[in-house]
């Protein structure tokens, strides 16, 4: 018997998740019933599921699809995900150089140690929408902004990446997956696209 969503065209989205939003649509755990879902921003099809999830305070680009190969693709190592963390205190290059190296984290008692990636300091404070919750202020001592590029996402990698070297993150934006970037997008922006390249 024929299959009728067989020849049915795959949809993909983009989307800047805001902060304080789970990346999910539906709501069936009930400690969470009065949480923030993507589906407040659009009419999504149904089957969608977002690809690599950002968790509810890390904020920025969300790739969307119908299409679970797709999926499958993007949260593998060929793609790049390159994150803006805003993180507390001065960076050193000590630190910096760590990262890039590898540094060791825990995964429920398990301890992982980090692939090399590609990290640096931002010169200037990126262009970002505000977030909807104020980071504390300047009074508390000094922050900076880095860039974090990985091939692999573990939970909460980028945080236990920078509290491991002694810098905890305040603010994470994931800002690229690939060759898509979140350019000018606002908090909430919601953008259907053809497929994705990469």
């Amino acid at each position: 018997m024929e299959n009728p969503n067989e020849n049915k065209r795959h949809q993909h989205f983009i989307i800047y998740k805001p902060y304080g939003y789970l990346s999910q649509f539906a709501n069936n755990d009930i400690s969470k019933h009065k949480k923030k879902l993507l589906g407040e921003f659009y009419v999504f099809p149904e089957k969608i599921m977002a690809i690599g999830r950002l968790d509810e305070k890390s904020e920025g680009l969300l790739l969307l699809t119908t299409d679970g190969n797709m999926s499958e693709l993007v949260r593998s190592s060929k793609i790049e995900k390159e994150y803006f963390a805003e993180v507390d205190g001065d960076i050193t290059d000590e630190a910096l150089e760590k990262l890039k190296i590898g540094v060791e984290i825990g995964f429920g008692g398990i301890k992982y140690t980090t692939k090399p990636c590609q990290v640096f300091k931002l010169n200037e404070i990126p262009n970002l929408p505000e977030r909807a919750k104020k980071i504390r202020d300047e009074r508390h001592g000094p922050t900076n902004w880095i860039s974090i590029t990985l091939r692999e996402g573990k939970f909460r990698q980028v945080r236990k990446m920078t509290a491991a070297v002694g810098f905890p993150t305040l603010r994470l934006v994931r800002v690229r997956v690939g060759t898509i970037h979140i350019n000018d997008m606002k908090a909430g922006d919601v953008k259907e696209i053809l497929d994705f390249e990469f």
